[in-house]
């Protein structure tokens, strides 16, 4: 059985992540949706929101019958994790060439740390290459639509955060 873990912040999810983890699903037998806590860049969402937008905004795909996508998440060392659930492939998607170079790098440490860690790369497409997260939660804080990056189902959520996040910053600043 060939498990893969598509490993990211997903903070939050957006429809580049779940092109993504759609194309990646019908590659493995299983795919683990790893949401992952990043010390360096602290998230705006909690773990615990990050995996109830992933789920929310993949209900369609879980819900089948056949559906081979597992959400979980993980605040330690990844390839310890990856190891750990005897996993074959890490994938990680691409938008542009200075996410290849970081990706590149980081692929180059988990094979380092565990020689079995392959990592397989996903380029996005062309209607999410410009997508980020963090473009995400920006174009929220200022007030603005998201709702053609993310799904229908997390719009509120990031609306309300973006909200309590700006209201915290005018506070701040008197």
């Amino acid at each position: 059985m060939k498990v893969a873990i598509y490993p990211g912040s997903f903070d939050p999810v957006t429809y580049g992540h779940i092109d993504i983890i759609e194309r990646a699903a019908k590659l493995f037998d299983k795919l683990i949706v790893l949401v992952l806590t990043n010390p360096v860049k602290p998230p705006t969402f909690s773990p615990n929101e990050r995996v109830d937008f992933l789920k929310r905004s993949l209900s369609r795909q879980l819900s089948k019958v056949d559906n081979n996508i597992v959400i979980d998440e993980h605040s330690g060392l990844f390839i310890d994790y990856f190891k750990n659930c005897k996993a074959n492939v890490i994938v990680k998607g691409l938008r542009v060439m200075s996410d290849f170079e970081y990706e590149f790098q980081m692929a180059l440490i988990n094979r380092d740390m565990f020689h079995e860690a392959e990592t397989v790369f996903l380029t996005a497409n062309v209607a999410s290459m410009f997508l980020s997260s963090s473009a995400v939660k920006q174009i929220a804080m200022f007030g603005g639509d998201v709702s053609a990056y993310v799904s229908p189902k997390i719009v509120d959520d990031i609306k309300m955060k973006a909200k309590e996040f700006t209201a915290r910053r005018v506070l701040e600043q008197k």
